[in-house]
């Protein structure tokens, strides 16, 4: 859901992009993505594309012909990481656990170790099972052996912990509008020194001209050198989001958000739903995956939903498809009165 204040933000005059004043907006939304993405990286903008283009930008910057990339697939978003790295010409090598379950330590350690990867990557927060994966024991492995570790934060920034610089993840990635409550069409990216030393010594350019990071560095870093145009209203939305969360203060969000998932779960589990995350340590707190009750078509709940309480949850993806519901109460939706009206609205409809 988008936050009010980012709507009303982006009725603001659309200024030129050397605009001092759209310059400094820019520069406050680095600082702003910093806190979130608990991090001091200097390398740390917002690109113009969606989430799924950020991950292309990581993979096509920081992968290719020679270079070992390990991934840990257990969802929809690994699968397209997958996908993208061999496009991009890397050797991949996969760890898989079945949908909505996560890498213990044991399992990273002996993975990285028997493939000896040159980068690594995996879904902190994958969308199309509602696990969340903790990044120590992986990080950890991966620095052992000098590899590069690439997390796609895409759901979790802005909700849960990311805590970039504590875990040592050196690329990560996210989306707009999902953890900031942001319209679509802005990723925040941010890069290590680690990693922007390697990348300014990679030999050749990436093959993408577009995600080339760093062309699009030279952009956020004085003297703003001409890359792309930017959509100033998405940029306004973005500052008045990390606004909001600054105002409320990061750990209250993110108490916030648990508070909800816990709630939701409550109520879920008392409709006959099951979690499909079965340790409550591993579940996104902000996106909930469910099984529905034996004989219950959760098409057509979602259609009743729509159309009886103009409320829309999202189905499976991919392997889940028609099998869970994925239930999103980001931002402004993470308050006790909207999960009661949601679940009063669930109960009602099946």
């Amino acid at each position: 859901m988008v936050d009010s204040r980012a709507y009303e933000a982006m009725s603001q005059p659309v200024l030129g992009i050397r605009d001092p004043y759209f310059l400094e907006v820019m520069n406050d939304i680095r600082v702003g993505l910093r806190e979130v993405f608990g991090t001091n990286n200097q390398m740390t903008f917002a690109i113009p594309a969606a989430g799924s283009g950020a991950m292309e930008a990581a993979i096509a910057n920081f992968t290719g012909p020679g270079v070992k990339f390990a991934i840990f697939a257990a969802g929809h978003f690994s699968d397209r990481m997958t996908i993208m790295g061999r496009r991009h010409g890397a050797t991949v090598a996969r760890l898989e656990k079945p949908w909505g379950e996560v890498f213990k330590r044991e399992e990273a350690e002996d993975f990285i170790e028997r493939e000896r990867p040159d980068v690594v990557a995996y879904v902190q927060a994958e969308t199309s099972t509602g696990a969340y994966q903790s990044g120590r024991a992986i990080v950890t492995a991966a620095r052992s052996l000098g590899a590069l570790v690439i997390a796609d934060c895409v759901t979790s920034l802005g909700a849960m912990p990311v805590e970039l610089d504590a875990v040592g993840i050196d690329v990560a990635f996210s989306c707009s509008q999902k953890g900031l409550s942001c319209p679509a069409g802005l990723s925040p990216f941010s890069i290590s020194p680690r990693a922007w030393e390697r990348l300014e010594k990679r030999g050749g350019d990436p093959p993408s001209w577009y995600f080339d990071l760093r062309l699009i560095g030279k952009y956020f870093e004085p003297p703003n050198v001409y890359h792309h145009t930017p959509s100033p209203p998405l940029y306004y939305a973005m500052h008045q989001s990390l606004a909001v969360i600054e105002e409320e203060g990061l750990r209250n969000r993110w108490d916030r958000h648990r508070r909800a998932s816990r709630q939701l779960i409550a109520g879920l589990s008392r409709l006959g739903f099951v979690p499909l995350v079965k340790n409550p340590d591993d579940r996104i707190w902000h996106l909930t995956t469910v099984v529905p009750p034996a004989g219950l078509d959760e098409a057509q709940l979602r259609q009743r939903l729509v159309d009886e309480y103009n409320v829309e949850i999202a189905g499976g993806l991919g392997q889940l498809a028609g099998k869970i519901l994925r239930i999103g109460t980001m931002g402004p939706l993470a308050t006790d009165e909207n999960v009661d009206f949601l679940l009063d609205a669930l109960a009602a409809c099946m």
